[in-house]
Order: C-alpha cells, then structure tokens, then sequence
C-alpha cells in the first residue's frame, strides 16, 4: 500500500524546510517566490492532499474565501470566477460562491450565508451593496471588491475606467466617420453604465457632435437588452449607423436584432461592444469591444485576498482596458 506523504516528504522534495512548506499551505506569512514554486511542484507531484479539518482546527480558521457573484450563468462571472480558482489553488483555501442576481436583498443574503460558513475572506463581485455596508464588512475580515470604487478602502477594489475605456471606444467610430452613433447603456442604477454613458457623451461633444437623446437606449447588460433596444430604435425612426454596446451581451442582442431586420453588420451598421468575453472573437463577424480581462480580475482579486490573510496589504490597482478591434467595424462611406 503506497505511503501517504507527508509535510516532511514534502520539504524533502522541495529542498526546503518544514516550516516554509507550512507557510505555504497555510497561508501564514510569505515565502520568497522561487521556494512557494518549489513546493507547490513537490505538491502536485507527491500528490499531497492536507487534512483540511485538522488544519483549521489549529489555525481556527476555515480555509475558505467567500465570492458573492452575481450570476454564475454569465460568461462575464463565470470567467471571473475560473480567474478566482485558479489563483487560489495550491493556496491551501478554497472559494465558496454565493450568488446576488443583482437584487441587493439577494446579494445581503448570499454574504450572510458566506459569513455563517465562517469564510476567512470575502470577494465581492460589482452588485448593488451600500458602500456603508461594504466598509462595515471589511472592518470584519478581508474584502476585496471587484467592479466598484468603494470610498475608504484603499487598495481593496478592482476597476478599470469606464469613462476612459468607452471613450476610446466611440472615438473609434467617430475615427471611422461615423456621426449618428447609438448608445445602448446597461442599467444605469450601477456606476459603471453610468460612467461608460459619460464616456460615450464626452467623445461626442469632443468631436463637435451633438447628443441626440434618441440615440440612446437604456439596457440592461443581458442579450434580450440589446434585442429589445434595437426594436426601440427602430420604432423611434431615428438614423444611425454605428452601435456603441454597453457591453458583449448587449451587443450579442442587437447583432441578432439587426439581423432580422436585413441590416448588415459592418456594412450597414459597425457594431461596439465591451468586455470581450470568450465568445465575442467567434461572433459573425468578429465584434471590436472593449477586453476587460476578467479572468485577470479574478486571480489579482483572489492574490489580493491570499496577501491580506497572510497580514500584508492587498495593493490593488486599476487595470487597464484595451479596445480590441475585430471585423464588425469599418469606415463609413458616405
């Protein structure tokens, strides 16, 4: 019968000592990078699995970080959770997800669930959350909250630009001459359709052009969204010929609408989305969007967290956005 390893046999393969192996699954301090890359390679190749119970009985601690997503039905949120995962393995914790669908009695709900699982760590994925609330729950344990900018927690929230990020974006369209641009904006009850509408708004009146509140249709960041916006448009008899998407969903939606109407996509119609999700490079045609890096978002998010149980500060940063441009835009012909 084959011998279960040990932390000893562990250190012994790694070349390192006991102690720094215990570092390394706990979580308890830092361990210089080359070491923690050693043992996690001694891990995986001895196929040690730590007993968990018994370790979180001594630490008193549960070995597990809490996620509040949103829906984990949405590539956006899934691919946010895959970052979250992978950074966490070999961490020696493990993700518990809840899920807010957006409603904040739902999103209460699943963080009281995760705190009565006695998580040691809370990531909090955008939702509707009173920033008093979210100061309330990062004086109780480490919190890290993606998609928002939440005043007093410095270094504990994850963002990018919204307004920087959507203003490259019409300005794309604008570079393309194009004049009569739409915006389909997400639900404007959450700070980053707000911010990516000030974006739109702003390139336009830098470019000399004015805003035609027809062209603007209020989302909601899912497919039906962007459908039902694009029979807006139409009912509204307004001409445009560019799309600004507040995001790929959206943007998934109005392809389809457009389609059904006989409208082209770019011929017709250049098409905008943001967060290029996994499925927007496979789209007929390709959709130019925004790259978000959501996976990224997820692993920084979860280092974050993994360096604030081990007593360091979480040092996080706004990320930057990148217009990726793909075949559902072209230059105007007039």
């Amino acid at each position: 019968m084959r011998k279960t390893p040990t932390v000893s046999d562990i250190a012994q393969a790694a070349q390192v000592s006991t102690s720094t192996v215990s570092r390394v699954l706990t979580g308890s301090s830092p361990v210089h990078p080359e070491k923690r890359a050693a043992v996690l390679a001694a891990i995986d190749r001895l196929n040690f699995r730590p007993n968990l119970a018994a370790r979180s009985l001594v630490r008193g601690r549960s070995m597990t970080v809490g996620v509040m997503t949103q829906s984990l039905l949405s590539q956006f949120y899934g691919e946010l959770a895959m970052g979250i995962e992978e950074a966490l393995s070999g961490s020696g914790y493990h993700p518990l997800f809840a899920s807010g669908n957006w409603h904040v009695d739902e999103e209460r709900t699943a963080v009281s669930t995760l705190l009565e699982r006695k998580v040691d760590g809370l990531i909090v994925l955008a939702g509707q959350l009173p920033e008093d609330e979210l100061r309330d729950l990062a004086a109780k344990l480490p919190l890290v909250v993606v998609g928002r900018r939440i005043v007093g927690l410095p270094g504990q929230c994850m963002h990018v630009d919204d307004f920087a990020s959507s203003y490259q974006a019409v300005r794309h369209l604008i570079d393309l001459n194009h004049r009569q641009i739409v915006h389909v904006t997400g639900d404007l009850a959450h700070a980053d359709a707000v911010e990516r509408l000030r974006g739109y708004t702003k390139a336009l009146s830098d470019a000399g052009l004015a805003y035609d509140e027809r062209l603007v249709v209020e989302g909601n960041f899912i497919e039906q969204g962007g459908l039902l916006a694009l029979e807006t448009l139409l009912v509204r008899g307004v001409s445009f010929t560019a799309i600004f998407a507040a995001n790929d969903q959206l943007a998934y939606g109005l392809r389809l609408g457009l389609y059904r109407h006989g409208l082209r996509v770019p011929e017709d119609v250049s098409l905008v989305g943001f967060d290029d999700l996994l499925n927007s490079a496979y789209t007929t045609p390709p959709l130019t969007t925004v790259r978000q890096a959501m996976h990224t978002q997820g692993q920084q998010a979860a280092r974050a967290i993994l360096r604030m149980l081990a007593g360091e500060p979480p040092d996080l940063k706004p990320l930057k956005a990148e217009l990726v441009l793909r075949e559902s835009t072209r230059v105007l012909r007039q």
